[in-house]
């Protein structure tokens, strides 16, 4: 709603102002690189970018997530704390567009060095909100797709493994002592990330049905990268009630494609993708977009797509 969306950015200019002050007590905007017992402060938006920040800058980072493990983070309001760990941060990595509170902070704090992960891997329209109510005019809260394209880049391997090179070079040109160490671990991930999309090219080679059903919009790149095609139940907010034409729409293509599956994600209530099922007579299985992991300790990056991997082959008919 509007008066959301006013209330976030009036909490956010009082988070910026005072983490100003905060910053001004202790003496100085930005703090020099490796100034944490060695390690360079790195400020993550959310999980895809906090994964590539850990793996490739390794003992030499101490990395921040501004958005907590399993909390989705389309809604995500930045303390003054955590506006002030933008403003020092040695190196701020996050996506412009996915959340409005975090481009803010950076546009108002003007970190010293900075990775928008969309400037090595351009967004692309996917019309996120079609056959939703937030297109016909009603605002569902979420800003997180605006005219800038569809930012779930991190699903497809391959632009994933375009921004792993940023991440690389920009912690090489902040602390060129050690960037050798982090040019090896850009290159390990890069090459973990290939396998990955040669394990996705295979597994998906050879399938009855293209098509699959999810209740968000998160899964272009990968449907557009393996040849797929999503159909989605709702655009930008996973939770928008769709229009009565687009439930129409999704039981024409689900009865037409032989779709067998309705997938929803872990982080959301599975209300909505459940109703659509019983409706068309078909199954739900969860296909997670990796905006955050419930449990850290037990999951990452690598296995949750592979888990995508099975439980796509599993409702595509894969042989």
């Amino acid at each position: 709603m509007k008066i959301r969306r006013l209330s976030t950015s009036i909490a956010l200019t009082a988070a910026t102002a005072v983490g100003a002050l905060l910053l001004s007590a202790c003496g100085g905007a930005s703090s020099a690189a490796g100034s944490d017992g060695g390690k360079l402060n790195v400020v993550a938006s959310f999980y895809p970018m906090e994964f590539l920040a850990r793996q490739i800058g390794g003992e030499h980072v101490k990395v921040t997530d501004l958005t907590a493990a399993g909390v989705e983070p389309h809604d995500l309001e930045l303390t003054a704390k955590q506006v002030a760990a933008v403003q020092r941060a040695d190196t701020v990595i996050y996506l412009k567009g996915l959340q409005p509170t975090v481009d803010k902070a950076v546009a108002q704090t003007h970190p010293k060095h900075v990775v928008d992960a969309t400037a090595s891997s351009p967004l692309v329209d996917h019309h996120l909100d079609e056959g939703t109510t937030e297109a016909d005019g009603h605002d569902g809260g979420h800003e997180h797709a605006d005219a800038t394209g569809d930012p779930h880049i991190w699903l497809d391997p391959t632009r994933y493994a375009a921004v792993a090179k940023s991440v690389g070079a920009e912690l090489a040109q902040v602390d060129p002592a050690n960037a050798a160490d982090y040019q090896r671990n850009t290159d390990h991930m890069v090459a973990q990330l290939a396998a990955l999309d040669q394990e996705f090219r295979d597994g998906l080679q050879n399938v009855k049905t293209k098509t699959f059903i999810t209740s968000h919009a998160a899964f272009g790149y990968l449907a557009d990268h393996y040849g797929l095609n999503q159909v989605a139940i709702n655009g930008v907010d996973p939770e928008a009630e769709p229009t009565p034409s687009r439930l129409a729409a999704i039981q024409r293509a689900a009865k037409d494609n032989g779709a067998t599956t309705v997938f929803f994600e872990a982080l959301v209530s599975p209300k909505l993708a459940d109703t659509v099922a019983a409706d068309l007579g078909l199954k739900t299985a969860v296909l997670d977009p990796l905006e955050g992991i419930k449990e850290p300790a037990k999951n990452d990056y690598f296995s949750v797509m592979r888990q995508n991997l099975d439980n796509l082959k599993a409702a595509l008919g894969a042989s």
